[in-house]
């Protein structure tokens, strides 16, 4: 009976918890992203290096224009994002990374190297990890 008592507990305290992705419904993240906020290796850029960026989602696909315009596809679920480039500078390249989307903010932590997911928004000792944090235009 105990057994059975923990194991309710658990179920239900699990089917409970929240991420700050749950939230997120298909094409949701549709729009202009403007970057707010950027880091590499533990180390926070400078707002010159980012300040004419933008980021066009439009449900599977993107756009991002820095020095160039890079173009592909994009999936994303549960906190996970997987980015696949087309056109531009990462034609053929896979980019694992993690997100939230939380007050109006998308985070996105990429791994540039696209061996695997990063596992926390940290780039601290990670030079190929990079976070991007973005707002609506």
């Amino acid at each position: 009976m105990r057994s059975l008592l923990l194991i309710t507990i658990l179920v239900a305290g699990f089917a409970c918890g929240s991420t700050k992705n749950a939230g997120v419904k298909p094409g949701e993240l549709n729009g202009i992203w403007i970057p707010v906020k950027q880091e590499m290796g533990g180390t926070a850029l400078p707002v010159a290096a980012f300040e004419k960026e933008t980021l066009i989602i439009d449900n599977n696909t993107y756009s991002f224009t820095a020095e160039s315009v890079d173009k592909g596809n994009l999936t994303y679920s549960s906190g996970k994002m997987d980015i696949y480039g087309k056109d531009g500078v990462n034609a053929g390249k896979h980019f694992p990374a993690i997100y939230e989307y939380e007050n109006g903010q998308l985070t996105i932590c990429y791994n540039l190297s696209g061996d695997g997911y990063p596992d926390a928004f940290d780039t601290k000792g990670k030079p190929s990890y990079f976070i991007s944090v973005f707002k609506k235009n």
